[in-house]
This record gives C-alpha cells, structure tokens and sequence, in this order.
C-alpha cells in the first residue's frame, strides 16, 4: 500500500501559515462552529476553522444521539425554541438521512393528575422545588403542544397514549405499576461525529478559501493578526482576518480571555451516560427510546442504539478547566433508574463497555436549577479598536445546527458588509445525497457501489452515498481487514488522505464507533497504531506514544478497562 505523505508541518497548515490572511476565523469545531464555517463557505468567503483538538471532540462528540424538539422545553417557556428545534429535526430528516433517523419514544407514567400544582410554578420561576412527578394530564397537555409544532404537515405521527394492559402488552417488562404509557417521534443522530465531519467537508468543497484545521489552537490575538499554535509541531504563527467567531462552546470564555477579553457568558452543566452490552435490556426497550422522569425530577433516557444501550443523562454542575468525568455516583445513579422502569432487570458495572461525559454550552444561570436553564443560543459582539471584531457564541445544541450557522453567518455577513447568496435550508449534507429511500433502492445502490456484503453495509452506515468514493478508493490499492469488517488497512489511508486523521484516538473515537460499542480493546488499538504508523511517518516510539495516549483516555476518560501492560502482551 502506498503511503500517504505527512510531512512534520502539515500542508494545511503551512499554507495557512504562508498566506497569513483569510477574512473570518472560527475558533472551535464543534457542530456549531463547522455550521458557520459551511455556511460561509457557501457565500464563497474565505474561512478558516481551527480546532485545538480533533474536529466534533468536545461538547459535541457527548451527545445523547438524538435530534429532537425539547418537549421539555415548553414547560420552560421556550416556544420559539421548541418550533425551530422540530423543524429543523423535521429538515435533518430529508438533508441527512444517512445519520438523522425516525425515533419511537416511549414516557412511562405512573400517575394522572400529578404536578398539577407544581407546573405552574416551575414555569414562572424556572426552579426545581421539592421533585414532583409529572403525570398524564400534565404530559398529555405537553404532548397536545408539541404535535401543534411537530406535525410537518402531517408526515409525523401524532402522539398516543395507552393504557397499562396495552403498554404492558407492547413492552412486558415495563414496571408494571405504571398508569398509562405516551409515544411519540423525534429522531436519533447515530454517529454525531461522522454528520459534524460531512458538514465540514461539504464547507472545505464549497469555496477554495474555506480551509479547516485541527490541533491548532488559538494563542491570542494582537494587531497582526490571531497568533495561532499548531500542536503537532509547536510552531506559532499570526493570521490577520477582519471577523473573528468565538464558537468553542462551554470553553467560550477561556477563549475570549485568551484573546484578552474577560466574559462571563457561559455557565455550562455536566451531562454523563453509560453504554451498556446488555441483550435483556436492549430487547426490552422494543426498539424505542424509554424517555422519563426519574425521582429527583431530572428527564433521562434508555435508548438502544448500535446493538447497545446508551443510558443518561444528569446535569450538574461543571468548571470547564476541568475534564469532565462520568462519577461511580452517576453510574449508580444510571443503574437506580433502570431499576425504576425495568424493575426486573439486574444491571452492573461488567456490563459497561464505555462511558462519557460532557459539558454543555449553557449560558451562565445565576440560581436558576440546571433543568431549567435556557437551551437556546445569543450572539455577543466586541469590537477594539485595531481589532477585528469578536462575536461569541453563547449556547446552542445539537437539533439546531444548521439555523444557528445560518443565523451566525448573517451577522458576519453584515459586519463584512456582504449578502447572502445562497441558503442552507434543505441543502442535502454529504452522504445524504442520493439516499435510497426504501430497503429496495438501498440494496440496488448497496450492490451498484460497495457490495451488498457485511463489509459493504458497514461503508454505506458509515459514510452514507459517500461510501462509493471509499469504496472506490479501497478498490483502487491493496487492502486488509485491520478490525474484522468494521475496518480495513486501505479505510484506514482514505481516512489519513480525506479526514485529517491525526491520532489513533481519531480513528476509534471519532471516524468508527469502535470505543462507543466496547470494541477498542488494547490488541486493536495497537493494530490501528501500527497501520497508521508508514501513513504518518511514525517510529515505534511515536508508535508506542500512541497506544499510551489512546488507553489513557479509554480508561482515563471512559472507564474501559485496558492498559499499556496489556496492549504490550498482545504485541509480544
């Protein structure tokens, strides 16, 4: 197999550095800074994205998985939020079918008139109070609303409600204390890190001078331009630009005080999951997302999702200087409200196969109780004098990426003193083009383009329509599976050549789902290390640097139980 040249700078990187000037920068490539980097694209500006780690390794890569509307959101008031986040749930559908699926979503409840009282003043002061179940009349009115915003002209099914026998009938090993069950549609995003890369690189093919760059951090920022820090090779260098866009999420305001401005915008709350290899409880959930109140009031889910079931979420507290950790107490936590919707169902911790936690990019919130804190985003602006202007994101999830890039770009469109020219809106995303619509066209395109074969099916999960060009990339040279069929030596450079990886951590946490379903085991990650290492012009110490880093953070920051001891048996 031929080699992919690497040199010690990336080429990226050094004509980034050589040009020395673009006119927007984006600082941060979660999925909402990659939004503004594609939209802007699109209106042919020239952009540059940087990223201090790797591209959707942040708030964005500690995800739920879900695309949806925030019913919740309505008991917070939020209504504007609510019908933007359904429709552009409804959108995600048809623009990115490949990540963006239909989710069944099923509410245990164990009452009729509970919280009555309660709602009213939640939704007047936005606190918690004493925990208060909310029962049927309560969701029911809640689910009356969201149907009114939800609909999309009919195509998504209004919600139910059913009685115990019938629940019961339909998912057995529900509690069976439960009263009534409710059911209606959002979406999953099954792989958040693979739809926030094919925005990326839909932005990079719109425009010759959209370039993106990842462990390339933002130093600080002076007349000459935004001092830039590759950390890949420790060289620095300034980039002049007439807009910048702060949109590093809840580090927002380390960022700005890094380019010598103190803020005080964000106040950003921990969320935490499990995913657990349980077959009883996967085939319990009957396909369907179970989405409830625990005790404590606090909204979690059970919900099945590449032959595991991921389990969250809490919401506490967070210092973003600080890595954020899923806690033995949030496990037990997890494994307290499985019992309380599954009560038959034994759980523990051999059953975990990986954990994560985030901090999500909330404003700050004073005493407001963390449930209640807006979801919805603002733009800060500051402008110097001899400085480019600063606009700061504040806020923003997942379902509203696209309106939000949209609603950024306009802003920076207008500080440039530029018009739009093309929108985003039903602008099919990467793999999403030419997406078969039914099992048939899906195995004619399977068998027309990568093969209806297991090897075959895991290109077209992964990539959607796109997986033709890796499958005709892999075709093109000699290949080898390196990980059964879930990758191959040839996948591998295609990655390396066309997805800026850098690091065996990017192959396994964020090109596969190899970490997420329990598959990253110490043998494959010294495999992929040792294929990756004549792409990238590694030596065995770089090598072996590599497999440390990688089990550090698989046991470090997800709990999986490998170590460098073991990854060196395997080798020896």
């Amino acid at each position: 197999m031929s080699a992919v040249s690497i040199p010690n700078e990336r080429a990226s990187v050094t004509a980034v550095r050589e040009s020395g000037r673009t006119s927007v920068i984006v600082i941060g490539a979660g999925i909402n800074g990659i939004s503004t980097f594609r939209d802007l694209a699109m209106q042919n500006i020239d952009v540059l994205l940087v990223e201090r780690a790797d591209f959707a390794s942040g708030a964005t890569a500690a995800s739920s998985h879900m695309i949806h509307g925030g019913i919740r959101y309505l008991e917070n008031g939020e209504f504007r939020l609510v019908k933007e986040s359904v429709q552009e749930r409804n959108g995600l559908l048809k623009i990115a079918p490949h990540y963006v699926k239909p989710l069944q979503t099923t509410i245990p409840i164990y009452s009729t008139f509970s919280g009555i009282f309660a709602a009213p003043l939640r939704f007047l002061t936005h606190k918690q109070g004493k925990p208060q179940e909310r029962g049927a009349f309560l969701i029911k009115i809640g689910l009356m609303l969201y149907d009114t915003f939800s609909r999309d002209g009919g195509n998504v099914p209004r919600h139910r409600f059913v009685g115990r026998k019938k629940s019961l009938e339909q998912l057995p090993q529900l509690d069976p204390a439960i009263k009534y069950t409710a059911t209606y549609y959002d979406a999953s995003i099954h792989d958040p890190e693979r739809l926030a890369l094919d925005v990326l690189r839909d932005g990079e093919a719109a425009h010759t001078g959209a370039r993106a760059l990842n462990y390339v951090e933002a130093a600080g920022l002076a007349p000459e331009g935004l001092l830039l820090r590759d950390l890949e090779t420790g060289s620095e260098f300034p980039v002049q630009a007439d807009v910048i866009v702060n949109a590093s999420g809840p580090w927002t305001d380390l960022t700005n005080e890094s380019l010598g401005t103190d803020t005080a915008f964000m106040g950003g709350t921990k969320g935490s999951h499990i995913v657990l290899d349980h077959p009883e409880l996967l085939d319990a959930t009957g396909g369907r997302e179970i989405f409830f109140e625990h005790s404590d009031g606090r909204i979690v889910l059970i919900y099945p999702l590449k032959g595991r079931v991921l389990v969250g979420t809490t919401d506490l507290e967070a210092d973003p200087r600080e890595p954020a950790l899923c806690t033995e107490e949030e496990v037990d936590y997890f494994f307290d409200l499985i019992g309380h919707v599954f009560p038959t169902i034994a759980v523990d911790r051999s059953q975990i196969v990986y954990r994560y936690s985030g901090i999500r990019p909330l404003p700050h919130h004073d005493d407001t109780a963390p449930g209640f804190v807006s979801r919805d985003y603002r733009i800060e602006r500051r402008k110097d004098a001899g400085l480019p202007a600063v606009y700061s994101l504040v806020g923003g999830k997942w379902t509203t990426f696209r309106a939000l890039g949209e609603n950024l770009a306009d802003h920076v469109l207008e500080e440039l003193g530029r018009r739009r020219s093309v929108g985003t809106a039903g602008v099919r995303i990467g793999g999403g083009n030419g997406y078969p619509k039914t099992p048939r066209r899906k195995l004619e395109w399977l068998r027309d383009n990568v093969g209806d074969d297991e090897r075959g099916r895991v290109l077209f999960t992964r990539y959607g329509t796109r997986a033709a060009d890796v499958a005709a990339y892999i075709a093109d040279g000699e290949d080898a599976p390196l990980v059964g069929d879930a990758l191959s030596t040839r996948e591998l450079a295609w990655m390396v050549e066309h997805e800026m990886v850098r690091h065996v951590a990017d192959v396994i946490f964020r090109r596969t789902s190899l970490a997420f379903t329990g598959d990253a085991d110490a043998g494959v990650v010294r495999t992929i290390a040792e294929a990756l290492a004549p792409l990238m012009d590694w030596d065995s110490v770089r090598v072996d640097a590599e497999i440390d880093d990688a089990l550090t953070q698989l046991h470090d920051a997800h709990g999986v139980d490998v170590s460098a001891e073991a990854a060196a048996d395997v080798s020896s």
